[in-house]
């Protein structure tokens, strides 16, 4: 029987504006009503979720930076697992011969380094890629670019990062070039205990190899008395995969999802348009054994 129910955010979660649907969450309130336990599994850190589902009561716990931080649902931190220092500096410098402005997630803030109009030029490209088609002035002029450039703490250097003496959760990088990703990509798996995943088609995401969301669930739900068994974890792309090859109870991808994650899933549910994981949610309340969910 399914206890426990972990969802991915973007792409899965949320719809393609990146919100949250009042069908998804009003599926979810049910589950809880009915005793389940709902997880975030995000690559976002807290302030981020909280920003997104502003609005909204959602009782929940979290599996934070793609599996870097655990908190539970009174936001107490539960475990960490930051990128040590040097391997910090060696994936810094990796990027920086690539000249991009990588995006540095702590357990608090985004950090970047390097000027403020490389900054302000590499946010206005992510904009693009991820939320809006207009012409430059219009995203600059956007309340969405203004509250995500008002977010971010730019750095001169990487020594200025040092000297916050914060957790580095992960480090990632967006561009629409996937050969450029794949080389970078590439070069970046030559550094030891790393994983190198992605959310989305044109994003790389670095954190520690101990940093990752299905080790991260598996760590929590057995430390409340659950069991493997017992968890639901729905996703759609590669950061979710770690989830999807560990022996959880369902694995259920979104019709949205990466192709790999569509390869090792055990049930495939609608798109995050389509409401997929109300429809998941909906599906394991009224059958236990998820007969109203497609097999993969």
């Amino acid at each position: 029987m399914i206890k426990v129910i972990a969802a991915d955010m973007d792409g899965t979660l949320l719809n393609d504006e990146h919100a949250l649907d009042q069908e998804t969450y009003d599926a979810i309130k049910q589950a809880i009503d009915r005793g389940m336990r709902f997880i975030i599994a995000t690559g976002r850190n807290l302030n981020s979720v909280e920003e997104t589902l502003q609005g909204f009561d959602l009782p929940c716990d979290y599996v934070l930076a793609s599996g870097a931080e655990i908190r539970d649902r009174k936001h107490r931190v539960l475990r960490r697992v930051g990128m040590p220092w040097e391997t910090v500096e060696r994936v810094l410098a990796c990027l920086d011969s690539y000249h991009v402005v990588p995006n540095i997630l702590s357990d608090e803030h985004h950090h970047c380094i390097g000027t403020r109009e490389a900054v302000e030029a590499s946010l206005v490209q992510d904009m693009k890629l991820f939320h809006m088609t207009a012409s430059d002035e219009k995203i600059i002029n956007s309340e969405l670019y203004q509250n995500m450039l008002k977010n971010l703490v730019l750095l001169p250097d990487v020594q200025a990062l040092k000297a916050l003496q914060i957790p580095v959760y992960k480090i990632s990088l967006n561009s629409g070039d996937a050969g450029f990703l794949e080389e970078i990509r590439r070069e970046l798996e030559r550094i030891d205990d790393l994983a190198v995943a992605s959310s989305f088609p044109f994003n790389i995401e670095i954190t520690d190899v101990r940093a990752q969301k299905g080790p991260a669930l598996k760590y929590f739900i057995e430390k409340q008395g659950y069991h493997m068994d017992e968890v639901m974890v729905l996703g759609d792309s590669m950061n979710d995969y770690s989830m999807f090859t560990m022996p959880f109870g369902a694995t259920v991808a979104m019709g949205n999802s990466m192709p790999e994650i569509l390869k090792v899933a055990k049930y495939i549910t609608r798109t995050n348009t389509e409401h997929g994981v109300a429809h998941a949610i909906r599906s394991v309340l009224q059958e236990p054994i998820l007969r109203t969910l497609r097999k993969a």
